[in-house]
Formats: C-alpha cells, sequence, structure tokens
C-alpha cells in the first residue's frame, strides 16, 4: 500500500467566513456538504477534492482549530496502539466515512496533531 497524506481539513468556529477566506485567497471552490442542521465544506481545485474546512461542532467539536493532514496507514488499530505506546494521545474514537474507510484524530508528544486513515 502506497503511503500518502490523503487529505487536510481545518475545523474552526464560524467554517464560512474561513470557507470565503480560502476561496478569494486560494481560488478553491466550496462544495457544501450537509451536516444536519448546518453544512461544513469540501474545497476543491479544478474539481478535485482538496481539503475540508467544518465547524467545530457535532462529530468535529473539541478538535484544535488548525489544519490537521490525515496520512495513510496499513492497520489504524496497530498505528493507534503504537501512538499510545510512543508517548502520544488519540483524540477521538474511530469514525467511518464509508463501508471501508476509517481514521481517528491523535496527538504527537510534541502535540502536535494529525489524523490516521486506513481502507480495509
Amino acid at each position: 500500500m502506497t503511503k500518502s497524506t490523503l487529505w487536510i481539513d481545518l475545523t474552526i468556529d464560524h467554517a464560512e467566513k474561513i470557507r470565503d477566506f480560502y476561496v478569494d485567497v486560494i481560488g478553491w471552490e466550496a462544495v457544501h456538504i450537509n451536516m444536519g442542521d448546518y453544512e461544513d465544506y469540501m474545497m476543491n481545485e479544478h474539481g478535485e477534492p482538496r481539503a475540508g474546512i467544518c465547524h467545530a461542532r457535532g462529530v468535529n467539536a473539541g478538535l484544535p482549530p488548525f489544519w490537521i493532514p490525515y496520512f495513510q496507514v496499513e492497520s489504524l488499530e496497530h498505528s493507534l496502539a503504537s501512538c499510545i505506546s510512543n508517548g502520544g494521545e488519540i483524540l477521538t474514537p474511530v469514525k467511518s466515512l464509508a463501508a471501508n474507510k476509517s481514521y481517528a484524530v491523535i496527538r504527537d508528544p510534541s502535540g502536535a496533531v494529525c489524523a490516521i486513515w486506513t481502507e480495509h
């Protein structure tokens, strides 16, 4: 399996204001994602998804207001255990995006945050 950065997300209050910032500054196109009683945004460039800008609500409540990269791993279970054994912290429970995709957000011992992702 090729390892790569798959995605980046920014979770903040007032996502629509920051969405507009990146539309103007980077040239991304915002696509609305219905989250029930509010909308998050998938940011596209030339029709290709590049990032997400999300409200700090619902499943994203409590995430830090930083760009979070998503790194692909072979085994989410193994990587989460390694995170803990190497002094890291798991910030979210494992979440599923589709039938075969799962991820969790972690913090390394220095305080840096990222997500690890697997397809199974």
